[in-house]
């Protein structure tokens, strides 16, 4: 018998001391990257090395190939989750009574939304500005797509006295703008990329002036910043394995979280454009299930118009449109595939963090692909039940969790469903406007068509 709250907290003494490293877990060793001279010459990983040096902090570089299973979280990164982590844990109710859903299917949901940001992506910015501030950066420059990552590096940026520029897909820049000002409210520097500031940039702008960007341009331009000036790093938001790593404090709380709701969820489940949010709530329970503690499905939800992992290939591919970065083992649609604009910004990478590739290409981890308009309906439906306004991304996982409750109803089966509700939609009106005057539009990638409502 589960307990008959709706509200599983901690308090700030029990955040996780350590992240949890997925790496020396998997079944076969992670691929590494591979990267190429001018003439052709594959590089050594210690030549890799120096090149990551110049754009990431080194306890970053450490982070990405370690073979420890626990990394220490330090402490002043710690004095910074306490204000807002825990985050809370929390049943469904209101929506499972909206769903006229059986007493044995529960929905469980893990709110990051509580942050500084509004999202996740403050569990990665606040250390990796920490570890750039220790080395002496006095700038960092990165990508965003729906503005999520942007506005957690400049609160970072703001907490540790560096300046950060932020490269904004062109796209997500002219429909969020609350976002972009959030972000120069905390002093960061934005652009809407593709710019006329980069080689990158310009060479894009040269093929199509009215390109609406993609990450893998934003990328390219604020990796060039970094390269030209050795007191800037570049930090990225997703896709990389410290990335991921950081994440893990997500499902570290919610394992303890769901102890406390005297349950032990049957599917976890997560967006996924990068892969950071749902590495942060899977790769724990992956260790769980490694540990005999879990028999849980991990189901990753990705939009129909960039279906990396369901349509993608599995191949060495780079992670920006020029090419400034090494190549990676994952799913791709190709690094100068350039998405449509969905109103999901956070999900419109072409590729997928190298170890959630893996897991899918090795059968651990499901992933499904869905339409942008039934993923409002799903947003909709559960902000009038719960109270709380999904951002778009978020609302790829609450579809997949609604979907799996009605298919165990159907079934005549129990089931227990947590899903990681990464971010609030408060700076994604303009989306739900267009949603409820019923102008939003669907693209299918396999169709190579939009599909009007």
């Amino acid at each position: 018998m589960g307990s008959d709250k709706t509200r599983f907290g901690l308090d700030e003494t029990r955040i996780p001391e350590a992240w949890y490293n997925i790496m020396p877990d998997l079944k076969t060793p992670a691929a590494p990257p591979k990267a190429f001279a001018p003439d052709g010459t594959e590089l050594t990983m210690e030549q890799i090395g120096e090149r990551l040096a110049m754009i990431f902090p080194m306890e970053c570089i450490k982070q990405e190939m370690s073979p420890d299973r626990w990394i220490d979280i330090p402490g002043a990164v710690i004095d910074v989750y306490k204000t807002y982590r825990p985050s809370p844990l929390l049943r469904a109710r209101q929506l499972e009574r909206d769903l006229g859903l059986p007493a044995g299917v529960k929905i469980f949901y893990k709110y990051e939304g509580v942050s500084p940001a509004g999202s996740h992506k403050p569990n990665t910015a606040i250390p990796q500005a920490y570890y750039n501030k220790q080395e002496g950066i006095t700038k960092i420059s990165t990508e965003t797509g729906a503005g999520q990552w942007g506005s957690a590096l400049s609160i970072a940026g703001a907490l540790y006295g560096i300046d950060v520029e932020v490269f904004m897909v062109k796209v997500s820049y002219e429909q969020k703008p609350y976002r972009r000002i959030l972000m120069e409210t905390y002093g960061g520097t934005v652009h809407a990329s593709p710019t006329d500031l980069t080689d990158a940039g310009r060479h894009v702008l040269a093929m199509d002036p009215d390109s609406t960007g993609s990450l893998g341009i934003a990328i390219s331009e604020a990796v060039e910043v970094a390269i030209k000036d050795p007191g800037t790093h570049y930090s990225l938001g997703s896709v990389l394995n410290h990335v991921c790593l950081h994440q893990t404090i997500i499902g570290q709380e919610a394992i303890e979280q769901m102890t406390l709701a005297e349950e032990e969820p049957d599917v976890v489940i997560g967006c996924i454009g990068g892969g950071s949010n749902f590495a942060g709530i899977a790769f724990p329970y992956y260790h769980r299930k490694l540990q005999g503690k879990s028999k849980a499905r991990l189901l990753a939800v990705e939009p129909k118009a960039c279906p990396t992992l369901t349509a993608g290939e599995y191949r060495y591919d780079l992670g920006d449109e020029a090419g400034m970065t090494p190549q990676m083992l994952m799913y791709t649609l190709g690094h100068d595939f350039v998405p449509a604009g969905i109103h999901a910004g956070g999900l419109r990478y072409h590729g997928d963090s190298p170890l959630v590739s893996q897991l899918v290409h090795e059968g651990e981890v499901e992933a499904v692909a869905v339409d942008q308009t039934a993923c409002f309906d799903a947003a909709v439906q559960f902000a009038r039940a719960e109270g709380i306004l999904p951002a778009p991304e978020s609302s790829h996982a609450i579809l997949a969790a609604i979907n799996e409750a009605k298919d165990a109803q159907a079934a005549g089966e129990d089931k227990v469903i947590l899903f990681n509700l990464s971010g609030h939609g408060h700076f994604d009106l303009a989306a739900y406007q267009k949603y409820n005057a019923g102008e939003l539009q669907d693209f299918d990638f396999a169709a190579g068509t939009t599909l009007e409502e």
